[in-house]
C-alpha cells in the first residue's frame, strides 16, 4: 500500500507536534498550512518551522491567517504554553515560511495534484474555510478530508460546554466547511478523549524512543500536568488520533454517517457540532464520525513516530 499524500492544515501545539512527527514517520507530506489557533501565529509558524528541523525534512511550510473569519477567539496557551511548545525556549528555526499564503497554497496544491492529497484538518478551519472561497471546486480536488474537531455528544473542551477547541475558536470557519465539503471524515474531542494513552503507557514510550522523543518529552511537560491536574485517564492527543486516521483507514472500527452543522448564534453554544443522529432533518450524511479505532494500531504509529519502535508494516 502505497504512503499516503498528506497536506497538513494544522496550529502547533503539543498534539500538533506528535501528528506531524507521525505524518512524517510514515507519509508524504507536501507541505504544512498554519492557521493561528493554539497560539498565535507567529508561534504555530515558529512552531512548524521548527519541527521541520526536528525531522530533517525539506517540507514547505505555508503562513496563513493569523485570527478567526469573523470573530475574536482566546487561544490555548494555558494547556500549550504560551509559545506552543510548552514554553520550552527553543531556538528559532533558520528556515523561513514560503511567501504564498496558506489558502492559496492549498488551492494551488489541489489544482496541481488533482485526486492525490488528503486533506488533514488538525487546527481551526479558517485557511480552509477561505481556500473554499477562492475555489468552490476544492472538495472535488481533494482525495480526502479528515478533520480533528467537534464534540458529537456535546461534551466539549471550551468554556462554552458543548464547543471543542477547533470549531469554538472559529464557528463561522467550521459552517463554511461542514456546509460545503460534501463528506469527510470527523475524529472528535470525545473520540480522542476515549482512546487516551495511559501516562505510564506514553512515559514507557517516551523513554524508549530516539531524539524526537526526548524533544517531544520537553515540549509536552506543560500539557501532561494540566491532564493530570484535571484527573483525565491520560494523555489525550487529538491530533495524533485524527493523523492516525488519515495514515490508515482500515485503523477505524467503528464509524456512523450523519449530518453534522455548526451553532454559531447560541449563547451557551456557539461552535458547538450538532448531529443529527437520526436524521429528522433529512439533509445528506456530511460527516463519517469516527467513533472507535484500534488502539494498538494507534500506539504502533506513535511509538513509530517517537522512534520507540521500527515502522510497523503498511496494511
Amino acid at each position: 500500500m502505497p504512503a499516503p499524500e498528506l497536506l497538513i492544515d494544522t496550529d502547533p501545539g503539543v498534539d500538533d507536534a506528535l501528528a506531524i512527527l507521525m505524518a512524517h514517520a510514515s507519509a508524504n507530506v507536501v507541505a504544512l498550512t498554519i492557521a493561528a489557533g493554539n497560539v498565535g501565529l507567529a508561534h504555530t509558524v515558529g512552531n512548524a518551522l521548527n519541527l521541520i528541523d526536528r525531522v530533517g525534512a525539506e517540507t514547505p511550510v505555508f503562513a496563513g491567517c493569523s485570527v478567526p473569519l469573523v470573530f475574536p477567539a482566546d487561544d490555548a496557551g494555558f494547556v500549550h504554553g504560551a509559545d506552543g511548545f510548552g514554553d520550552t525556549g527553543g531556538l528559532p528555526s533558520r528556515r523561513t515560511a514560503s511567501a504564498e499564503h496558506a489558502a492559496m497554497a492549498i488551492v494551488r496544491l489541489a489544482k496541481e495534484r488533482p485526486g492525490e492529497l488528503t486533506l488533514v484538518a488538525l487546527a481551526p478551519l479558517t485557511n480552509i474555510a477561505l481556500a473554499l472561497r477562492l475555489d468552490h471546486a476544492l472538495p472535488t480536488r481533494i482525495k480526502r478530508l479528515v478533520v480533528m474537531g467537534g464534540a458529537v455528544n456535546g461534551r466539549g473542551n471550551t468554556h462554552r460546554a458543548p464547543a471543542e477547541f477547533n470549531i469554538g475558536f472559529d464557528p463561522e470557519s467550521a459552517h463554511i466547511v461542514f456546509s460545503e465539503w460534501p463528506a469527510f471524515d470527523l475524529v472528535d474531542w470525545e473520540a480522542c478523549m476515549r482512546h487516551a494513552i495511559g501516562f505510564a503507557r506514553f512515559d514507557d514510550l517516551l523513554g524508549s524512543g530516539d531524539a524526537r522523543a526526548r524533544f517531544y518529552t520537553a515540549i509536552s511537560r506543560k500539557a501532561h500536568a494540566f491532564s493530570l491536574s484535571h484527573e483525565r485517564s491520560g494523555m489525550i492527543l487529538a491530533d495524533a488520533l485524527a493523523m492516525a486516521v488519515a495514515l490508515d483507514p482500515a485503523i477505524v472500527t467503528r464509524s456512523e454517517r450523519h449530518h453534522v452543522a455548526i451553532e454559531m448564534s447560541g449563547h451557551l453554544t456557539r461552535g458547538a457540532t450538532v448531529v443529527d443522529w437520526d436524521n429528522r432533518l433529512g439533509q445528506r450524511a456530511n460527516a463519517n464520525i469516527v467513533l472507535d479505532v484500534d488502539r494498538h494500531r494507534f500506539e504502533e504509529l506513535v511509538a513509530c513516530a517517537l522512534g520507540a519502535r521500527e515502522a510497523p508494516p503498511s496494511r
